[in-house]
């Protein structure tokens, strides 16, 4: 049971991921097959970028997504 808990919450984790990087949230459902097709999208766009980060990772490289220097003349307005 301790190792079906520790799952779920991995998986609940993963979905809130996915909700913040991708707009998993974001559908109004009106049909089953449109809906069917954003979630199935938005979670291989979820996976792909998972996998990226992860190759980073293995790299040695810096964690992906930490704010940089930018000379943007947008970066003050955000």
């Amino acid at each position: 049971m301790v190792r079906t808990a520790g799952t779920r919450r991995a998986i609940e984790e993963c979905f809130l991921a996915a909700k913040n990087e991708c707009g998993l949230d974001q559908y109004e459902v009106r049909r089953y097959v449109g809906w069917y097709r954003y979630i199935t999208s938005a979670m291989l766009a979820h996976a792909l970028l998972a996998a990226m980060a992860h190759q980073v990772w293995e790299k040695g490289a810096a964690p992906v997504g930490q704010p940089g220097q930018s000379s943007s003349q947008w970066r003050g307005f955000g």
